[in-house]
């Protein structure tokens, strides 16, 4: 019989999870622990209060998403099972990188502060960084292979290494698979939809995880993909995707918070009693070192609170807005909704380019700081796409292991699957062409300020994305 599993792990979405005896070490150690103290959505629960689950959680849901893949009576995929071992490593570790408030601090060198917009400066020629922040999957190899607690449950090193290959699709002989860890339909996605639906309370995360689980294939060169019958539930889990991303993730008050918060930490990266990371190589030193492990939603949380007494007068507004959560001010919003690659975006640039001419004049007028506006603009969001300039021939034409990660679907009797953007009765082709992005212009109010003072500056910028 084989061996009992070492430890039962209850989860609302999966039930029952079981680790192994090595997953189990992996779990206990102090780096993994961390992910308790890391919000999954941000700054989402000041905006939607139950949504206060966290990485940790996420990541035993995405090794119970791998689980009940491998369980699934129809699933075809044949893992050695020394790749079976290191994929379900994978789902659990595939965050463990993550910055405080997820996403949050991922890109704060990339944020543009109102005085560079209106000086025409880019972000890096202020703060003089010398790298960019990684990415937190780029953060993640780093902790698998470089925190010694890590390191030593997984095995060592080479183990290390082989988990934190699949996470970032380098040096696996099999890519594919490393699709199922992160594409357009990976079991991370599966996951967080469902939690993030459930902690906000919106219904567009639901999906069919049982259907789609029990239909992934892998097809004769090993391409991962979903029968024709199964197009429709595919289709609307990239629907739920994009709406989700829409209604929660771009929430005017919880993206306002958000860019707050960035905008805070990229003056305070500036100053050196901070001690927020400088540049890339920071954070990466940062992330070899055992103090990583108390970087978490509290660390920035400190600072914040530190910061509401600050002398600089933006640094303060910034910081008691977020302490006592009161959201900034939503003065404008330009929504587009283009092909790709179009370059027709008439409001937006209009906009873009009122803003760095009247920003100076609209602070003067009413003896506000230019620092506390905030232009800031959403990821383009697409529902799905092949690499740009690449035709469907092209796309069919790739070797395996250079496949992009757009979902695949098998037609008719084919034993190939195709990119689901090719499937000619399908509608994700008819509408995976087009970018939606929203550009915004926000104002941090302060208790000092005139009654009425965001009123008048709504008032005066509504025409802001005309042409004169």
């Amino acid at each position: 019989m084989p061996d009992s599993p070492a430890k039962v792990v209850a989860d609302a979405i999966h039930g029952d999870i079981h680790l192994s005896e090595e997953e189990c070490r992996v779990v206990d150690t102090a780096s993994f622990q961390r992910l308790r103290h890391i919000k999954q959505l941000g700054m989402a629960h000041l905006v939607y209060p139950n949504a206060v689950h966290t990485r940790f959680a996420h990541s035993l849901g995405a090794l119970g998403t791998i689980e009940r893949l491998l369980a699934a009576e129809r699933c075809k995929l044949e893992l050695e099972p020394i790749l079976k071992r290191n994929l379900r490593l994978a789902a659990l570790l595939h965050d463990v990188g993550h910055y405080p408030y997820s996403h949050l601090m991922e890109g704060i060198d990339k944020v543009e502060l109102a005085e560079e917009l209106v000086e025409d400066t880019k972000p890096l020629d202020q703060g003089g960084a010398a790298s960019r922040y990684p990415n937190h999957g780029v953060l993640s190899r780093t902790v698998i292979t470089e925190q010694h607690d890590l390191r030593d449950a997984l095995g060592g090193l080479d183990q290390a290494t082989a988990v934190a290959d699949l996470i970032n699709r380098e040096h696996v002989r099999d890519v594919q698979v490393s699709n199922l860890i992160s594409s357009s339909l990976d079991l991370d996605r599966f996951d967080y939809l469902l939690r993030d639906s459930m902690g906000t309370g919106v219904p567009y995360g639901h999906i069919d995880l049982h259907y789609l689980l029990n239909n992934i294939r892998a097809s004769p060169r090993g391409l991962l993909g979903v029968p024709e019958k199964a197009l429709p539930a595919v289709e609307q889990f990239l629907f739920a995707r994009y709406f989700i991303t829409r209604v929660v993730y771009y929430h005017k008050t919880v993206f306002g918070f958000e860019e707050a918060c960035r905008q805070l930490l990229r003056r305070l990266r500036d100053r050196p009693e901070y001690e927020v990371p400088a540049d890339g190589d920071a954070v990466d030193t940062l992330a070899r070192r055992t103090v990583f492990v108390g970087f978490t939603d509290a660390w920035v949380d400190e600072r914040i609170q530190r910061a509401t007494t600050d002398n600089n007068p933006v640094i303060a507004a910034l910081a008691t807005c977020l302490y006592t959560r009161r959201p900034p001010k939503l003065l404008k919003e330009v929504q587009s909704l283009a092909e790709r690659g179009a370059t027709n975006h008439t409001q937006a640039k209009v906009f873009r380019v009122n803003c760095r001419h009247g920003l100076r004049t609209l602070a003067n007028d009413h003896g506000v700081e230019i620092g506390r506006f905030m232009l800031c603009q959403t990821k383009p969001l697409t529902l799905e796409d092949r690499p740009a300039r690449m035709t469907a021939e092209q796309a069919r034409d790739r070797p395996p292991e250079e496949e992009d990660p757009v979902v695949k679907v098998f037609l008719d009797d084919n034993t190939e699957p195709t990119s689901i953007v090719d499937v000619p009765h399908g509608i994700i082709g008819k509408c995976s062409g087009f970018t939606y992005q929203a550009h915004r212009l926000y104002f941090v109010p302060t208790s000092g300020d005139p009654a009425g003072v965001a009123d008048e500056l709504r008032e005066q910028v509504k025409g802001w994305d005309k042409a004169p």
